[in-house]
């Protein structure tokens, strides 16, 4: 591992692959190419600091290059132990000079002195995913509140614990809610996670789906996309959920739904998404067959009950990388992977950068949102502006060749009026 005051990534010689690789993402990223462009003729973030807590992969070194175009001095660590790339590190801090702290199977310790610093670049703006880093800053760094104008969140998992500081007043800086936007979570939590989760168990496993039955626990927008693809795979696909609207939604999607006890009995494959912590516990490992597989694609690791699993369990051992085999008491076996922590992350390499390019496009105009009106908002968690979230829809449509229609002079005063009716 090499390490230094700007870096602490486990080896800067792999560089050079991480560079080609960021390259390769970059050339299906066509609205953050053409922000960066902007950006580095405008420079709408001079002198600003900013300290992000993402996964530290390819699209998010080019989220990087964008901001450090725009002129800030940005310091990123990794949002999950397991979902750092080396190389993509690696690159940023050679090629960049980004400060980057993050590598890939991180203990806890090192996780979280990881976040500490990228925090001691004294942020104006924060970037977090899962929200680890606010929670540190008010928590145990308050003294970096004083200089931060506001922050940005990534994933469902974060909006929420934002969301509920807002709600008891202890949030100290406004938060964009990067994952409300509609560029972001219907295709990036759609068909990214969908995409991304059955790559990461297929590469883990290694694995037939067709036949098989595969459990989706939450049909959210993450649960949406799984589910489709599952079944795209010829899996049969169970959905299990609290919440009757969107279980309602599965049903009429064409899915059994079923409370978790009885997909229990069923699943070969099981598949936590829903941001909620021990959605898979004891009374469900105690009904399920010999050999099934239980991943999570959720933001925390704590969807899988994995301590009571392991207390149910005469042994465990590693038997292909990313997957553990949980021997229990009756001699059935199952299969927790990647340590229970997402999985497409852990096991493959994410999501896409087809729609991260839409995702990282939010946050970068995000920032840029901040700066410039950071006193407008009040310290609670905010949506994305609507005239960002279309202007990154026409980016995307333009870079893609699609043309759509205008509203006639007409239509817009109909729209607008009350007098005219049928």
């Amino acid at each position: 591992m090499k390490s230094g005051k700007n870096h602490d990534v486990r080896d800067i010689r792999l560089a050079a692959a991480g560079r080609n690789r960021i390259e390769w993402a970059k050339k299906d990223m066509p609205v953050l190419r053409s922000i960066g462009a902007r950006f580095g003729k405008e420079k709408p973030l001079s002198g600003v600091r900013i300290a992000a807590c993402l996964h530290v992969t390819t699209e998010t070194a080019a989220l990087m290059q964008v901001l450090a175009a725009g002129g800030a001095k940005v310091a990123l660590c990794a949002s999950n132990p397991l979902s750092t790339q080396d190389e993509a590190a690696a690159s940023l801090v050679k090629n960049d000079g980004i400060a980057v702290y993050a590598i890939k199977g991180e203990d806890r310790d090192t996780y979280y002195g990881h976040i500490l610093s990228a925090l001691a670049v004294g942020p104006n703006v924060t970037m977090d995913d899962g929200a680890d880093l606010v929670s540190v800053v008010h928590t145990e760094k308050k003294g970096f509140l004083k200089d931060i104008l506001g922050g940005t969140e990534e994933t469902t998992t974060g909006v929420i614990r934002l969301t509920a500081m807002g709600e008891k007043g202890v949030l100290r800086y406004p938060i964009i809610a990067v994952n409300e936007a509609k560029t972001k979570h219907f295709f990036d939590n759609r068909y990214g996670t969908g995409q991304s989760t059955i790559d990461g168990i297929l590469r883990a496993t290694n694995r037939l789906l067709a036949g098989s039955c595969f459990v989706v626990a939450g049909y959210g927008w993450c649960g949406r996309g799984l589910a489709m693809r599952a079944r795209g795979m010829g899996a049969r696909v169970i959905v299990a959920e609290v919440d009757p609207i969107p279980a309602l939604e599965a049903l009429m999607d064409g899915f059994e739904v079923a409370p978790m006890s009885d997909a229990a009995r069923r699943g070969d494959f099981f598949c936590t998404v829903t941001g909620n912590l021990h959605v898979l516990r004891r009374e469900h490992f105690e009904r399920m067959k010999d050999g099934a597989i239980v991943c999570n694609s959720g933001h925390f690791n704590v969807e899988i009950d994995i301590p009571a699993l392991a207390k149910m369990a005469k042994s465990v051992r590693t038997v292909r990388p990313f997957v553990e085999e949980y021997l229990l008491r009756d001699g059935r076996a199952i299969h927790v992977l990647g340590e229970g922590r997402l999985i497409n992350l852990a096991a493959a390499e994410g999501h896409p950068a087809n729609v991260m390019d839409m995702s990282f496009a939010n946050q970068a105009l995000s920032a840029e949102y901040i700066v410039r009106h950071h006193g407008r908002l009040s310290n609670s968690v905010h949506p994305v502006p609507g005239p960002i979230d279309r202007e990154i829809a026409r980016l995307k449509l333009s870079a893609s060749g699609v043309r759509i229609d205008r509203l006639t002079p007409e239509q817009r005063k109909y729209l607008s009026s009350w007098e005219m009716g049928t």
